[in-house]
């Protein structure tokens, strides 16, 4: 099931997810296998002939994903990075160029500096919530526009339309981390984007308990060369093998099936505590896209279905403070990760953000960012008020 004309939960609960053939199970086996009996040499049953390169588990992730992104392909990962190195690899090659977000996961930046650039394969920062920005950072040599919308921690937006505009004039591909919106917030094949990828770890599989990756390639994506992007990344994540085990396939799976009611809960939990901060007198601003004052404000509202559950702010009081008030929650866990059905608290520079320090993308020492769970809205908001009256 892939028809765009079924709703966002339903392809969720149903795409890669027919009844079990056998039993009738309306839940995919886990397929924890490594290999598969072969009907005579080369003689394949529905494909299968080592796990590496499929596994019927993976499988209905993988056509789940793509159907919920609105793309030609899924691929499912073992993390969200080892996604994204199997994409660069793919696409790039030494000598070749990115534009990479000022605002961007600690975890990105490092693969772009510390496993890249010894590749020979270069990069440049931009600011994505400005075009013009990438546009004057892309060279005749660039292959790949990298954009996080909403950026971490930041949470900035990219006008992806924009931008998709912008990096196909330049015989480029848009690759855009969907992750902070997840699918049902945002669908970025349909702004332009050649690529999306995820960390399957926050809001796909939603409940902490998963570490995993997915890259969805849009149709008909080719390379400056004319080559399919899908069957580059297709033969990639097999040559490679980082690719995403059963039982991890079928969490994100369970996950997904409720990956719209989660958001609403975020989203509305979010907006809440975002009365709060703006209100209260030891935060000295606030990082959410639903503000009207957020500077592409009116990108997110075009662009988003909501403005997400995640929310950054700064304290009065410097570094210090941040991260006393970190640790001062009960309700918040002190934790690194986001997207989960509990409420986390961190300090960005300290933790995340730790292997940006010094560069283009150092974050404030006074920032803190929340992932609001789907808890009590009012527990909650008592929680970090105490927290803040004490500290700030």
């Amino acid at each position: 099931m892939t028809t765009p004309s079924y709703g966002f939960s339903t392809r969720a609960i149903h795409a890669g997810q027919e009844p079990d053939p056998t039993t009738g199970a309306v839940v995919p086996p886990i397929h924890q296998v490594s290999t598969y009996k072969q009907d005579g040499v080369g003689g394949l049953r529905g494909g299968y002939e080592y796990s590496r390169s499929a596994n019927p588990t993976r499988t209905a992730l993988e056509e789940c994903v793509a159907a919920l992104e609105a793309g030609e392909r899924g691929y499912a990962f073992a993390s969200g990075l080892a996604g994204e190195d199997t994409v660069l690899r793919a696409l790039l090659a030494p000598g070749a160029h990115v534009v990479v977000p000022s605002d961007a996961y600690g975890g990105t930046y490092r693969l772009f500096a510390k496993v890249l650039e010894p590749w020979q394969a270069r990069h440049d920062v931009a600011a994505v919530a400005d075009v013009d920005s990438v546009r004057a950072a892309i060279r005749p040599e660039t292959r790949v526009v990298w954009v996080e919308t909403p950026t971490n921690p930041l949470l900035g937006i990219a006008d992806i339309e924009a931008i998709a505009e912008v990096t196909h004039a330049a015989d480029a591909l848009l690759v855009v981390d969907n992750t902070f919106a997840s699918p049902y917030l945002q669908s970025p094949i349909a702004l332009g984007a050649d690529v999306v990828v995820h960390s399957t770890t926050k809001y796909a599989g939603g409940h902490s308990d998963v570490v995993g990756g997915a890259v969805v390639v849009a149709p008909g994506a080719t390379t400056r060369e004319g080559e399919s992007v899908a069957e580059r990344i297709g033969f990639h994540q097999n040559a490679m093998g980082g690719v995403a085990g059963p039982f991890d396939s079928w969490l994100v799976l369970r996950g997904l099936k409720t990956l719209a009611v989660r958001m609403e809960r975020h989203c509305d939990n979010a907006e809440t505590v975002v009365d709060l901060l703006t209100a209260h007198p030891g935060v000295t601003s606030v990082l959410y896209p639903g503000l009207p004052e957020h500077v592409n404000h009116d990108v997110a509202a075009r662009q988003m279905r909501r403005f997400g559950g995640m929310v950054s702010f700064r304290v009065r009081g410097g570094e210090d403070v941040a991260a006393k008030v970190c640790g001062a929650t009960e309700i918040w866990t002190l934790g690194e990760s986001l997207g989960g059905v509990e409420s986390l608290i961190e300090h960005p520079a300290r933790m995340t953000h730790a292997s940006v320090a010094g560069t283009q993308l150092e974050v404030p020492g006074d920032l803190v960012r929340l992932s609001v769970g789907i808890e009590d809205v009012t527990d909650l908001v008592a929680d970090l008020r105490q927290a803040l009256d004490r500290l700030t």
